[in-house]
């Protein structure tokens, strides 16, 4: 599921844009999560308040107060950098100075609806060939898509309604899904992370250091390291940061 958000200030163009959004999904069993901000600046508090990104911003251009390259530009500032952006505009000399901002695709009025179809099928490849750089995780009926590199370490939670309970830590936040440990591990693996406690999964470039049976994470949480696993570990990370730095 892509998570998107259309930010214009004409409500009836919102809902066109809704609109043009659920019918491809229904063609194409691509889904979507729609969230709609009314001006630019809504759209800003939400990213300052909430933390929450999208795969996808349509930004409408001619808006008042913050118009969406303002908007994009401010979103750019507060380092979010992985969000595709599409602009729609009437005026097609606004793309030049769309460029700066890392633009993914620009659309003119009225929007016809093939064309936006082609770009969002653009859009899911895209997602598609990353997916070797994203964990999909099921969160409260969502399929969320979590960038390895924002997860900082997975563990067993207990629980006594739910079975094989996972939490899933990233840098701004935490999500709660199902499923076994080690199968994760042997997953992501390879990608940088390391099961040391029956219950613990770490990414090791977020490690800070190790104490005894104990590691710190870059946040300044400390985990267990399972007794049987201390060598194993710190053997591990060696290789892991030598590999690192050549």
């Amino acid at each position: 599921m892509y998570q998107v958000a259309i930010c214009d200030d004409d409500e009836q163009q919102r809902e066109l844009m809704r609109h043009m959004l659920t019918a491809f999904s229904l063609k194409t069993n691509i889904e979507f999560h729609i969230t709609m901000f009314s001006s630019g600046e809504q759209l800003l508090t939400h990213y300052k308040d909430q933390r929450e990104t999208f795969h996808l911003l349509i930004l409408d251009v001619e808006m008042g107060g913050l118009n969406g390259i303002q908007t994009a530009q401010e979103i750019r500032k507060l380092k979010i950098m992985d969000v595709q952006i599409m602009f729609l505009t009437s005026y097609p000399e606004y793309m030049v100075q769309s460029f700066d901002v890392m633009t993914f695709q620009y659309l003119i009025k009225p929007i016809q609806e093939a064309v936006l179809e082609e770009k969002l099928v653009k859009l899911h490849h895209y997602y598609q060939a990353m997916d070797k750089k994203y964990l999909v995780i099921k969160s409260d009926y969502d399929d969320l898509m979590l960038k390895y590199e924002d997860i900082l370490w997975i563990e067993v939670i207990k629980s006594l309604t739910v079975k094989n309970k996972l939490k899933v830590i990233t840098r701004d936040n935490s999500y709660e899904t199902k499923g076994i440990l080690s199968a994760y591990a042997a997953t992501l693996t390879e990608h940088g992370f390391m099961q040391i406690h029956r219950s613990v999964l770490i990414n090791l470039m977020h490690v800070h250091k190790f104490t005894g049976a104990q590691v710190t994470m870059l946040d300044g949480t400390s985990l267990p390291i399972g007794r049987s696993k201390i060598k194993e570990v710190k053997d591990t990370y060696t290789k892991y940061m030598i590999m690192r730095v050549q």
